[in-house]
């Protein structure tokens, strides 16, 4: 999946970051320097993608 970050400003100036095809951390990595522009981030909600690399991570850890 090709990795994207939207940004979405509404009629009232609110402003929403979500990115796509990202695992893990990757993703608030990615959008770090974007959110840091913007302000003060007031909400986050979490994708299953946020945590597919971590329990591949844990995985390994635990097999090895």
């Amino acid at each position: 999946m090709k990795k994207v970050i939207e940004i979405t400003i509404s009629p009232t100036g609110e402003t929403t970051v979500e990115t796509r095809g990202f695992t893990g951390g990757e993703c608030r990595e990615a959008s770090k320097y974007v959110e840091q522009a913007l302000g003060q981030r007031t909400a986050e909600q979490l994708k299953g993608e946020f945590y597919q690399d971590q329990q591949v991570n844990r995985d390994l850890r635990q097999s090895t």
